[in-house]
C-alpha cells in the first residue's frame, strides 16, 4: 500500500498517486463473509445495504419472505408461541424471549417442515440466499435458538441435530389463524412513569402517528444520514406555540421528489437513477422558495403502494431511467399533488455520455413550472456538477451505498471505492469528503490501530474537500463531522449553519445539527430539529431515529426513546451505538432481561467492547450526561 498523506498544512491537494491503491489489491466483488444480522427486506425495497449487496451479489430479498410469509399468523412450537412480524416467542406464563431476524427465519424455516431433516446445505439456502456464508454462521444461529427456547442439545425437546444430516424440529407445531388486525406489541405502557439516566420525570409522552413505507434509499446530503427501506415515524411531540426550529423561515409549498424507477436490472442503472434522484434533491434544495421532501411513492405510481401525498406538498416529480447500450432514456413528470393533474413532462433519449448535461437542464425545466422566484446566484450553484466523469459518478454512488452499512468491512470497501471516483476525476470533492468519513469512521468506531492519525487523515481530507468546492453543502456537512469528532462543537455548528443557508432543504444539516446539541447537553433542541429533518426527508433512516432516541432518553421521556431506537435497531442491526443506548433505556427502566439481550448484542458486534474505551473516542462534551450514560451501562452488565 502507497503512503496516503496529505503533508500541506492547509490541505491542499497533494498528487493524486498518493491516495489511490493500485487498482488490483482491490476486488469488490470478492466473495466475504456477511455481518452477522441484515436489515430485512420486503418486495420493492431498495435501501442501501440491500443495494450495496446487490451490486456485489452478495444478497437477496428472501429474509422478508421468510418474515412477511409467517408474519401473517402465529405459530405454536412446542411450548411457546412464535409471533414471526415481532421476532419474538411468547410462553403460556406470560415469558417472553427475542430472536434477531436470522433466528427467526430459520425457526420458521424448519416449523415449515417439522418432523422432516433438513440439510445444512437448504438451511443456508434459504435463509442467505446467493450470499456465501460459513457454517459457523447456521451454527451460531441455532445455538441461539436453542437457548431461547430452553433446549438442551444432548436431550433435545425442539431442535434436533442429525449427525452429518441437518437439524430437524421435533416439537408440535400448529399454525393458529392471525387475527384480522394484530395488537400493537406490549413493549411501550402510555402511563409508565418516564425517567431519565439517573432521575425521573412526571408526564407521559405525547405520540404523532406513524407515517409511511418506501421503496429507494436517497443521499440528499452527506453519506450517512442514510434513507431506508422503511417509513419515518414522525413520533415527536406536537411543536408548541412559541418553541423554535432551526429552519429557514416558515415552511412555502413542498415539492416531493419520488424515487426515479431503474428500468431493467443493470446495476448501472439502478446507480443512474438512484443518483438522478438524489441529485435532483439536492439540486431544488439550493433554492429558497422551494421546499423539497424526498419521500415513497404516491398512489398511482406503477408499482407502488397507495400512499396518500402529505399535507402542504404542492407537486410531485417522478420518473424513469433506461440504460439502452450507450444510449440513456429518461422520463420525467411533474404533477400537480392534489388535482393529480399532469403539469409537465418530459421524454430524454440522448447518449451515455449526456447524462451530466440532462442532469443540468432538470432543475431549471422544473422550477419554471413552480411558484418560485430563482435568483441567477441560485442558478449558477444548481448548474455545478460534482464530475463530469460518468465513471467516477459511479464508483462514488458505490462507495456511498456501502457507507451506508456502516460495518468496520463496509467502511473499508467504501473507502476503495472513492479511492477509484479520485483517481478517475482528480478534483472530484464530494468523493474526498466521503473518504474524509471513512477515516472518521475508523477513529469513532476504534477500527484504526491509530486512532488519532485516522481523525488527523479524516480532517486533512476534509479540508481538502472544501478547498476544492466550497460551494457545496455536503463539504460543510463532513467539516462539520469531523470537527464534532475533534471535539469542537461550536465549529461544526457554524459549518452546519452555513449548510442549511446554502441549502434551506438540506434534512441531513439539521439532523446532524440536532445531534450536536445533544453533546453538548441540549436534547430539547435535537427533538426540535430532528422533528425538521424528518419533515424534510420522510424517509428517515436508522441514524435519524438514533439521534431521536437518544435525545428522548436524556429528556426522561423513555418510552419515545423505545419508540425511536427500536426503530433504528430494526433498520440497522449492527450498529453499536444503538445497542449502547438499547442497554442504557432497558437498565433504567428496569427491564433487566432487555438489558441483558442489549449487553450480548454488543459484545457479539464488539468483542472487546469497554465503555471507558467507547467513550473516550465518544464526542460528548456534557460531564452530567456522560456520567449518567456510564453509569446506567455498568448496571446493564458492561
Amino acid at each position: 500500500m502507497r503512503k496516503r498523506f496529505i503533508t500541506d498544512s492547509f490541505g491542499r491537494l497533494t498528487p493524486v498517486a498518493l491516495e489511490i491503491r493500485d487498482a488490483r489489491a482491490f476486488n469488490p466483488t470478492r466473495a466475504r463473509k456477511v455481518p452477522r444480522k441484515r436489515l430485512r427486506f420486503g418486495e420493492r425495497e431498495q435501501s442501501s445495504l440491500q443495494y450495496t449487496a446487490m451490486t456485489r451479489g452478495a444478497l437477496t430479498p428472501a429474509d422478508a419472505e421468510t418474515a412477511t410469509a409467517s408474519g401473517a399468523a402465529r405459530v405454536q412450537v412446542g411450548a411457546w408461541t412464535v409471533q414471526p412480524a415481532l421476532n419474538q416467542l411468547c410462553a403460556a406464563g406470560g415469558q417472553a424471549a427475542r430472536l434477531e431476524p436470522k433466528a427467526m427465519a430459520v425457526l420458521m424455516h424448519l416449523a415449515d417442515r417439522a418432523g422432516q431433516v433438513v440439510s445444512r446445505e437448504a438451511m443456508l439456502a434459504a435463509v442467505w440466499p446467493g450470499v456465501v456464508v460459513g457454517d459457523d454462521s447456521l451454527t451460531q444461529v441455532v445455538i441461539k435458538l436453542r437457548k431461547a427456547l430452553g433446549d438442551d442439545p444432548q436431550q433435545p425437546t425442539y431442535i434436533q441435530t442429525i449427525s452429518k444430516k441437518g437439524y430437524r424440529l421435533i416439537a408440535p407445531v400448529m399454525h393458529q389463524q392471525a387475527a384480522a388486525a394484530e395488537p400493537d406489541p406490549p413493549a411501550i405502557h402510555t402511563e409508565r412513569t418516564r425517567r431519565v439516566l439517573g432521575f425521573t420525570t412526571g408526564a407521559p409522552a405525547l405520540v404523532i402517528a406513524l407515517v409511511t413505507a418506501l421503496a429507494l434509499a436517497l443521499t440528499t446530503g452527506a453519506m450517512w444520514w442514510a434513507s431506508d427501506e422503511r417509513g419515518a415515524a414522525t413520533l415527536a411531540p406536537p411543536q408548541a406555540a412559541g418553541e423554535r426550529v432551526e429552519a429557514a423561515g416558515a415552511t412555502p409549498p413542498a415539492v416531493a421528489i419520488r424515487p426515479f424507477e431503474a428500468l431493467g436490472d443493470e446495476p448501472q442503472t439502478v446507480l443512474l437513477a438512484r443518483g438522478i434522484t438524489a441529485d435532483l434533491v439536492t439540486d431544488l434544495s439550493k433554492v429558497f422558495g422551494v421546499s423539497v421532501i424526498g419521500g415513497p411513492p404516491i398512489a398511482g405510481e406503477a408499482g407502488s403502494p397507495m400512499l396518500a401525498p402529505a399535507p402542504g406538498i404542492r407537486h410531485l416529480v417522478s420518473g424513469s431511467v433506461q440504460r439502452v447500450g450507450d444510449r440513456l432514456r429518461l422520463h420525467v413528470h411533474l404533477t400537480d399533488a392534489q388535482s393529480g393533474q399532469q403539469v409537465w413532462s418530459e421524454r430524454f433519449d440522448r447518449p451515455l455520455g449526456s447524462f451530466f448535461a440532462i442532469q443540468e437542464e432538470l432543475g431549471p425545466k422544473i422550477l419554471k413550472m413552480l411558484p418560485a422566484k430563482v435568483t441567477e446566484a441560485e442558478l449558477r450553484r444548481m448548474s455545478l456538477r460534482y464530475t463530469h466523469s460518468l465513471a467516477a459518478y459511479e464508483q462514488f454512488q458505490r462507495g456511498q451505498a456501502a457507507l451506508l452499512v456502516r460495518t468496520r468491512e463496509e467502511n473499508e470497501i467504501a473507502r476503495e471505492w472513492f479511492r477509484r471516483a479520485i483517481a478517475l476525476d482528480a478534483a472530484f470533492a464530494r468523493a474526498y469528503a466521503a473518504l474524509a468519513l471513512t477515516y472518521a469512521a475508523d477513529y469513532r468506531n476504534r477500527w484504526a490501530a491509530d486512532s488519532a492519525a485516522a481523525l488527523a487523515r479524516a480532517f486533512e481530507l476534509a479540508q481538502t474537500a472544501h478547498q476544492m468546492n466550497p460551494d457545496i453543502a455536503e463539504t460543510y456537512w463532513v467539516q462539520a463531522f469531523v470537527h464534532v469528532e475533534r471535539r469542537q462543537h461550536e465549529q461544526a455548528l457554524q459549518f452546519l449553519r452555513t449548510a442549511v443557508r446554502l441549502y434551506p432543504s438540506f434534512a441531513d444539516g439539521y439532523a446532524l445539527m440536532g445531534g450536536v446539541h445533544t453533546y453538548t447537553g441540549q436534547p430539547a433542541e435535537t427533538v426540535r430539529l430532528l422533528r425538521t429533518a424528518m419533515r424534510l426527508n420522510p424517509q428517515a433512516g436508522y441514524l435519524y431515529f438514533l439521534l431521536l432516541g437518544r435525545a428522548y432518553l436524556f429528556l426522561g421521556d423513555t418510552e419515545q426513546a423505545r419508540v425511536n431506537l427500536e426503530q433504528a435497531v430494526a433498520r440497522n442491526p449492527v450498529n453499536l451505538e444503538t445497542h449502547v443506548y438499547l442497554a442504557a433505556l432497558n437498565t433504567v427502566s428496569g427491564d433487566k432481561g432487555a438489558a441483558a439481550w442489549e449487553v450480548q448484542e454488543i459484545r457479539a458486534l464488539k468483542p472487546d467492547f469497554s465503555i471507558r474505551g467507547w467513550l473516550d473516542n465518544y464526542p460528548m462534551a456534557e460531564e452530567g450526561q456522560r456520567a449518567r450514560l456510564s453509569q446506567a451501562l455498568r448496571d446493564a452488565g458492561l
